[in-house]
């Protein structure tokens, strides 16, 4: 019959499985109290570090449903880096001070239910945190937004110079002279020279003309 103090235990991991983003399986095994405290202090708000029992935290994971993510790294000296930040900080303070510690092991993990070899924990300790991805989205939008406010301020000047533009090309071809009636029924000079010596070579047909009237 198990004592209230491991239903305690078990209940209190299968919470922070549950709520945390992600956990990190460590060997913490050559590490003093001292260097404990200073994981603790570098993970900061990102995670937090606590040594386990490995038959509990196994029946731990079961409940949470993290049972075949994480079972099999629950040997030798255990401790687990619950996150509850971001998961990329979190991975950088691990793999940081597993660098200047190499008593600190790293096993593998398990983060938005899949889980992590000890390789892609350190690939996701290479990539930018969240802030830093947030920071660079801002900035892309701000310039994104300010090319669009440009683009959108320039429009009334081009709309003016292409109406302006529009205009002077109707002007120019409402002014261009079209041939009149008028000008196509008055005989240009060298027809009106022409009927007048028509006219005078015969003068019969004059005549005649008047001579019916």
């Amino acid at each position: 019959m198990p004592n209230a103090e491991k239903v305690a235990t078990v209940a209190e991991l299968t919470e922070r499985f549950q709520t945390s983003s992600g956990a990190v399986l460590a060997n913490y095994r050559g590490l003093t109290v001292a260097q404990l405290a200073e994981l603790r202090h570098a993970l900061g708000e990102q995670a937090t570090f606590a040594v386990v029992k490995n038959t509990l935290t196994k029946i731990a994971a079961t409940e949470a449903g993290y049972a075949d993510q994480i079972g099999s790294l629950l040997n030798g000296p255990s401790a687990i880096a619950f996150v509850r930040g971001d998961v990329v900080e979190a991975a950088k303070g691990l793999r940081d001070f597993a660098k200047a510690n190499p008593a600190l092991e790293i096993k593998g993990g398990v983060n938005d239910g899949k889980s992590m070899t000890p390789a892609e924990i350190e690939r996701l300790a290479d990539l930018e945190s969240r802030d830093v991805l947030l920071a660079m989205l801002a900035g892309a939008m701000k310039a994104s937004m300010a090319n669009a406010a440009a683009t959108m301020a320039a429009l009334p000047t081009q709309m003016a110079r292409l109406a302006a533009a529009l205009e002077a090309k109707r002007t120019a071809e409402e002014g261009a002279p079209a041939p009149s009636e008028t000008e196509n029924s008055i005989p240009n000079g060298d027809e009106a020279a022409g009927a007048g010596a028509q006219a005078a070579e015969d003068p019969q047909a004059t005549t005649t003309d008047s001579t019916e009237d």
